[in-house]
């Protein structure tokens, strides 16, 4: 078997090429990461974190594919939540519109162009704290639907109770996706409907059922880098890490309670992907939310440092993201192709 790559050692800025290559294709799960040691990843210079990070990532990835998504809102706005950065909370006032959950066909229309534009995986969204029975029975049908086309399927439906998740996988579902958001210290700032054990219980279903876990955070909300930290800290010392790590810069909307917070340094946020690339070395990492203010500049920095997906699609549930078009030029620019 080959031997886990360790990681750890935040002192030494440079990392042996070929031996990272002969040993970093297995997760070591007895390598805990602390606060402190992420924390001394992010001060690294720039180009030794860089290098760092890219060393991980062509020891477990082709450095030049990216997995690509696309994610439907299939039910919009309404929601009884009180996050903080979300326009889809009933009790703030946005301009987004609430919109009761979609036909079948019309999310399988979508699922469909996603598929022609290239997306391998198509994903849905649904603002509600919690799915009832009645409410997922429609869901298990468009997985199964989708699934039937040949593309991967994940769903992000809020909190799961006891065995919602197996119906999810007996439908075909391949991922779930529910953020952490970030740093156990600072969620009770953000949000104060649910709590943070709620997330953990429901990611404990989805990983019970054997579906794959997709969980990340925002970046961006006011957190301190200790708390950025804090977010990579709790994912990679799960007893497996996330399969996909979406990484997500806030996008402000006016009218909920984070519009007007200071905007993140750029290079703040190529740090977090590649102090993310470094702690879950198998894991995908998502470039999310956010990639319409980056720029192609930062955007080509995040994948040096270990992104390897995207969402394709030119919104996401609410917000706005690059056109199809654009993100294939880009990659063409970069020499890069869809996983």
């Amino acid at each position: 078997m080959l031997q886990a790559v360790d990681t750890k050692s935040c002192n030494e800025a440079v990392i042996d090429m070929s031996a990272m290559k002969k040993s970093a294709r297995v997760v070591n799960t007895e390598n805990r990461w602390s606060v402190d040691e992420i924390v001394a990843l992010y001060e690294l210079p720039f180009s030794d974190l860089m290098h760092r990070a890219q060393t991980v990532h062509r020891a477990n990835f082709d450095p030049n594919a990216v997995q690509v998504s696309t994610l439907l809102s299939i039910k919009t706005g309404g929601c009884s939540e009180d996050c903080g950065y979300c326009p889809q909370a009933a009790r703030y006032h946005t301009s987004v519109e609430d919109q009761d959950l979609m036909q079948l066909q019309e999310v399988l229309e979508a699922a469909q162009a996603a598929k022609d534009s290239g997306a391998t995986r198509f994903c849905m969204g649904a603002a509600w704290r919690s799915p009832k029975q009645r409410d997922l029975e429609p869901v298990l049908k468009m997985v199964a639907e989708v699934k039937a086309m040949g593309l991967q399927t994940c769903a992000t439906l809020g909190m799961l109770k006891e065995g919602q998740a197996e119906q999810l996988k007996d439908a075909g579902l391949d991922y779930y996706n529910h953020n952490l958001d970030t740093a156990p210290e600072f969620y009770g700032d953000v949000i104060t409907t649910r709590t943070y054990q709620d997330r953990l219980d429901t990611l404990d279903r989805v990983r019970d059922a054997e579906i794959n876990v997709c969980s990340g955070g925002i970046i961006g909300m006011g957190e301190s880098r200790p708390q950025r930290a804090g977010l990579l800290a709790q994912l990679a010392n799960m007893s497996q890490p996330p399969e996909s790590v979406p990484i997500n810069l806030l996008t402000q909307v006016e009218g909920t309670p984070l519009h007007g917070v200071d905007a993140l340094d750029p290079l703040e946020f190529v740090r977090t992907i590649a102090a993310a690339r470094i702690t879950m070395p198998t894991s995908h990492v998502r470039l999310s939310a956010g990639r319409q203010s980056m720029g192609e500049a930062v955007q080509a920095l995040c994948f040096l440092a270990g992104a390897n997906s995207i969402f394709y699609g030119e919104k996401l549930l609410t917000t706005g993201n690059p056109e199809v078009a654009a993100d294939k030029a880009l990659f063409a620019k970069l020499g890069i192709h869809p996983a």
